[in-house]
């Protein structure tokens, strides 16, 4: 038993189930949410334009009946009765949809703004000076207190120590020019041009294997 329940401590205690806890709390919460927003809020005003359109009472008596089972009202008639009718619930089916397009807005929307502020949050850290260069902004006199000031010193220094960049490297075509150019130069232009000639059909026979 000692045993049994040290392992149960182990498996409850894993961050990945409490983590799938959260989100199954979480989720439902939301859930319930989202389905009494669209019950309560938006399912009523659909009903009362459907109503005003058509005269009907909207998207609750938007049933297709298969087998209708009739029942006494009461007071001398006869009304369908849903419990025992087979019947399509396009109100039921559509109420679906809404709520499936409602959370995935959301959803989409949660997402968005998260990704958005996690991209200004990483930007904002590496926009701050390191360890090394709070130690040179300070000796230029820098108000380490003052974020502006500190962002646009850090900039600057970054700027300032920039490497040079790099000078691409010349392509084939141009390495050719400039040793027939060369060997111009030193009145060798037919082995210049022989050698040009070798370099291009290996170069042809290379691409073509």
């Amino acid at each position: 038993m000692k045993k049994f329940f040290q392992d149960f401590k182990k498996f409850i205690s894993r961050g990945n189930i409490l983590d799938m806890a959260v989100g199954v709390i979480v989720g439902s919460a939301f859930s319930a949410i989202v389905t009494a927003f669209t019950n309560k809020i938006i399912m009523p005003l659909i009903n009362l334009l459907l109503s005003v359109i058509s005269g009907g009472a909207g998207l609750e008596s938007a049933y297709t009946f298969l087998k209708k089972v009739y029942m006494d009202d009461g007071a001398g008639g006869q009304t369908i009765d849903l419990a025992k009718s087979i019947y399509i619930d396009w109100g039921a089916f559509i109420t679906a949809i809404l709520n499936f397009f409602i959370i995935a807005l959301t959803l989409f929307i949660i997402l968005r703004v998260a990704m958005k502020t996690r991209g200004y949050l990483e930007k904002a850290a590496k926009a701050r000076p390191t360890k090394a260069e709070r130690k040179i902004l300070k000796e230029q006199g820098v108000n380490m207190r003052d974020y502006g000031d500190v962002i646009k010193a850090t900039a600057e220094l970054r700027e300032k120590n920039k490497p040079a960049p790099v000078p691409p490297k010349p392509t084939q075509e141009e390495l050719l020019t400039q040793i027939l150019e060369e060997l111009k130069k030193n009145n060798e232009t037919k082995t210049a041009e022989a050698i040009v000639e070798k370099i291009a059909e290996a170069t042809e026979e290379k691409a073509g294997e």
